[in-house]
């Protein structure tokens, strides 16, 4: 069973690790903590989930007291909290700066001695005590504990002025650390102020009623004002408008709606009023599942985060171990006349000990990663699938609806024999009335402008089968009837004329003779051809495209966009074995389709992409990411900026770990004194998190 709550004042990255080990050692419970969003995920196993629940709040409230844990659905003002706490905070350090620039004034050593002490207790009494509840809960590697030793020691020794500065700017880096990471949130958080709060019901009355989006109702008729935004999912009954898509799809095209067109939620309303038919709730509609992918996408982590959550168990042992050495070790060969020197090496050992620059940086680049996707209108369901779009050298595309525009419509209808074309279109449109596929659709459209009012009577209809990959047998108007390509014509034995036109061509038998063939056609997409070059350019050569169209139609395709690999007439199972071959033979493989037929090869691929947005719910279950727009050109973009995600988290981890071991080594050898070491901790840190933030710049 899975839980969810907000942990409010978990402020330091390597405490919220080393609490997400603490709670995954609990037997049935296995926790993910993002430290970024302060959310905590837990899933519980065990035969009694509400007493392992409580074991598990009692275990946080042992690490730290201070956590406060919240339901997840709950509206907490944590910026307006962070903002007061932090101003507490530049007022606390302001006062230890003014004390110590006095100091330098005051001549008298027991007095300088009780500015420099008072000083001290106002710069760390919170991580004092921080430092003593955490031995009383058994905490060993706490920073809290590890910065008391290194300052405690370093007054020990009579470094007055160090111990004092070391905490100076140990509190000014955390300050600093507050305000990158909180820019970050905004920034993603704006991305997601993108819902109309409430919603101007129009009651039977015919009275118009501002009510909050929970209250409104499937079926419900809404008014939408210029310059609000769609609260939910609904089709124009009234008016004509045009609408700012910005928020959704990350371009800033304006689409015009009138009586009948869709409209999704999140949409700004230009120039007129529009009055629509809900046809989503609010937990269904299409705002809500963007911010829930763009929150929930820090749940699964990247091996990149994994990698730090291992590295942290070794390395902060390590550099303990080591200054225990340095300290109790090395001043044996010189028979103890350095120890203070040696003591001040280990101590500054202490300083450095905390991963906190990799431990925060490396969550933060995805996180910022993954809102910078939906800046473009590409939805990431989280770091592990951002992390392996990065790596992809392979990439299936599906053609109809993916590559090409998916509007069919009939190009021609060809009679053999007795039979007319009115009676051919007829026969077909029956056959096709129970598909929900593009084509068929374009089949019922010309069929009703044909035949205006005249609807199909499904009593004519009967013993309806559709062949997956062929087409449909069926019983019409009492004659045994096959529509559907080549293949289904040839395995009943029906002798026929094949052709080859460009586009998808519909063989029809009536009564076990070949009686005509429809050819319906489809516009290949207008950025399908740069789509292929983007990704060429990004260095990925394995291009293709799977279908069940006939053969001539996708080597069409192919040849306009110049790719080289195609796989005509395939059935579901073909795809998703192409697919698996692709996985086996050790390819990182991509598989761009609709969502809807091709569920089985979106699940398949190392990333499934879904074109067409979330105009499907099973484009959004089926795949790891979902492209708002219909543009194949997304798949690319979202290709580079993965790239440069996974760039960015590599310079983190390459440069954290480079300067902490250097850092180490002249604390080592007495080249470099705890002011450096305060660096190696915070800075390295701050200087990480603003390189993180890079992932949002365009």
């Amino acid at each position: 069973m899975e839980y969810k709550f907000k942990l409010n004042r978990i402020h330091c990255a390597g405490c919220a690790l080393a609490l997400e080990q603490n709670l995954n050692s609990i037997e049935g419970v296995s926790a993910s903590i993002s430290f970024v969003t302060k959310v905590l995920i837990l899933n519980i196993t065990t035969d009694k989930p509400a007493e392992t629940l409580t074991e598990v709040k009692i275990a946080i409230t042992k690490f730290d007291h201070m956590i406060e844990i919240l339901p997840y659905e709950d509206e907490f003002d944590e910026e307006k909290k962070e903002k007061k706490e932090r101003m507490i905070k530049i007022v606390r350090y302001s006062l230890v700066a003014l004390l110590v620039v006095i100091n330098f004034f005051i001549p008298n050593f027991w007095v300088k001695l009780s500015f420099f002490l008072v000083a001290y207790i106002i710069a760390s009494y919170d991580v004092l005590i921080s430092a003593v509840l955490g031995v009383i809960h058994g905490k060993v590697f706490d920073e809290s504990l590890l910065m008391s030793i290194a300052s405690i020691g370093a007054f020990v020794i009579g470094e007055y002025f160090e111990a004092v500065c070391v905490m100076l700017l140990y509190g000014i880096g955390e300050i600093l650390e507050d305000v990158a990471v909180n820019h970050s949130k905004r920034t993603i958080k704006n991305l997601l102020e993108i819902k109309q709060p409430y919603a101007n019901l129009i009651g039977e009355d015919g009275e118009e009623t501002q009510v909050a989006l929970e209250e409104v109702s499937v079926g419900d008729t809404i008014r939408i004002k210029p310059g609000e935004r769609i609260p939910l999912d609904s089709v124009v009954l009234e008016g004509t408008s045009y609408l700012d898509m910005s928020a959704l799809t990350g371009e800033t095209k304006e689409k015009i709606v009138s009586a009948g067109d869709e409209v999704l939620s999140g949409a700004i309303n230009g120039s007129s009023v529009l009055l629509v038919k809900v046809q989503k709730l609010e937990k269904d509609s299409t705002v809500s599942k963007i911010i829930d992918l763009v929150q929930n996408a820090t749940e699964t982590k990247a091996k990149s985060e994994k990698f730090i959550s291992k590295f942290s168990k070794i390395y902060t042992p390590t550099v303990i171990g080591l200054a225990l050495i340095i300290m109790f070790i090395l001043p044996i060969f010189s028979g103890y006349r350095d120890f203070a020197s040696f003591a001040y090496r280990a101590l500054s050992f202490l300083v450095v000990s905390c991963p906190c620059a990799l431990v925060i940086s490396v969550p933060l680049t995805y996180f910022a990663g993954i809102g910078a996707q939906a800046r473009i209108g590409v939805m990431i369901k989280g770091a592990n699938f951002l992390e392996t779009l990065s790596k992809v050298d392979s990439i299936v595309f599906d053609k109809t609806g993916t590559l090409t525009e998916g509007n069919f419509e009939i190009s021609e209808i060809f009679a053999a024999g007795e039979h007319t074309e009115d009676e051919i279109l007829e026969v077909v449109a029956y056959a096709e009335s129970y598909s929900n596929h593009k084509i068929a659709k374009s089949v019922m459209k010309k069929y009703k402008e044909s035949y205006a009012g005249k609807e199909i009577n499904s009593a004519w209809i009967n013993g309806y089968e559709e062949i997956a990959g062929k087409g449909i047998k069926a019983n019409i108007f009492m004659q045994d009837v096959l529509v559907g390509n080549a293949k289904l014509l040839k395995e009943n034995d029906i002798s026929f004329l094949e052709v080859n036109k460009p586009g998808t061509t519909l063989y029809v038998s009536i009564g076990d003779e070949f009686a005509g063939y429809i050819v319906v056609s489809d516009m290949v997409k207008k950025d399908a051809k740069l789509a292929i070059q983007k990704l060429k350019a990004l260095g990925i050569s394995d291009i293709s495209i799977s279908t069940g169209d006939e053969d001539n139609v996708t080597k069409s395709v192919s040849e306009k966009l110049s790719v080289n690999n195609y796989y005509s007439g395939l059935l579901p199972e073909d795809k998703l074995d192409i697919i698996t071959d692709k996985v086996q033979s050790g390819k990182t493989v991509v598989f761009v389709g609709d969502g809807i037929n091709d569920a089985p090869s979106l699940a398949n691929a190392n990333v499934g992409i879904s074109m067409g947005g979330f105009g499907s719910d099973v484009a959004v279950e089926s795949s790891d990411v979902v492209i708002m727009t219909d543009e194949p050109s997304k798949v690319a973009d979202a290709i580079k900026k993965a790239k440069k995600t996974h760039k960015i988290v590599l310079e983190n981890i390459i440069g954290s770990i480079s300067i902490k071991v250097i850092i180490l080594a002249l604390l080592g050898f007495g080249l470099a004194g705890m002011w450096l070491a305060v660096f190696a901790d915070v800075g390295v840190c701050l200087l990480a998190i603003i390189n993180s933030l890079r992932v949002l710049i365009n």
